[in-house]
């Protein structure tokens, strides 16, 4: 009972927040209600296709093939690649971590999963239409030429400052799933 009490100690918390707010004031609990019930909703159609995708990704691509096209020899293959998975994907950004992991598990180079999410949050091709019809080409295009190098720039720093061991920790943590 004691180590299910500290591994959900944050959700029970918000139990009690969402209750202490409903019971302080009945309309504000009952819209948390329903956009928890949204959220989940939401996450119910989501969730099961990442991972119905993830499942043949492991067991179709080989990580011989993953570790080629987007390992540690990779070099600007494995750049674009990560840029052009995260760009073409669909979906809220809790989607991009398990497909990370499964990255992580088939042996894809650090800085291309960082990459790859940096890629997913900004720079999917549905958002980028959207941009140039309601704000127009020049400002997509703009914010599209700032992000790329941002993201790549971002992910290289951020591989440079963690350090081995805790890279090798994030892999093992995800060899763990």
């Amino acid at each position: 009972m004691r180590q299910f009490l500290k591994r959900y100690r944050a959700f029970l918390l918000m139990i009690v927040v969402f209750i202490v707010i409903t019971v302080i004031h009945v309309d504000l609990g009952r819209k948390a209600f329903d956009m928890a019930l949204l959220q989940i909703k939401e996450m119910i159609q989501i969730i099961p296709p990442i991972f119905l995708l993830l499942g043949l990704l492991d067991v179709w691509v080989p990580k011989e093939t993953m570790v080629r096209f987007m390992g540690e020899k990779s070099g600007l293959k494995g750049i674009t690649l990560a840029l052009l998975i995260g760009s073409a994907t669909a979906g809220p950004l809790y989607g991009a971590f398990p497909v990370a992991a499964v990255f992580m598990k088939k042996g894809v180079k650090f800085s291309n999963v960082l990459i790859f999410l940096g890629a997913w949050s900004t720079t999917k091709i549905p958002m980028f239409l959207f941009e140039m019809s309601a704000l127009g080409i020049p400002f997509a295009l703009t914010r599209l030429l700032i992000d790329i190098p941002g993201i790549i720039l971002i992910a290289f720093f951020l591989s440079a400052v963690i350090s081995k061991e805790d890279q090798e920790a994030i892999y093992k943590q995800a060899e763990a799933l």
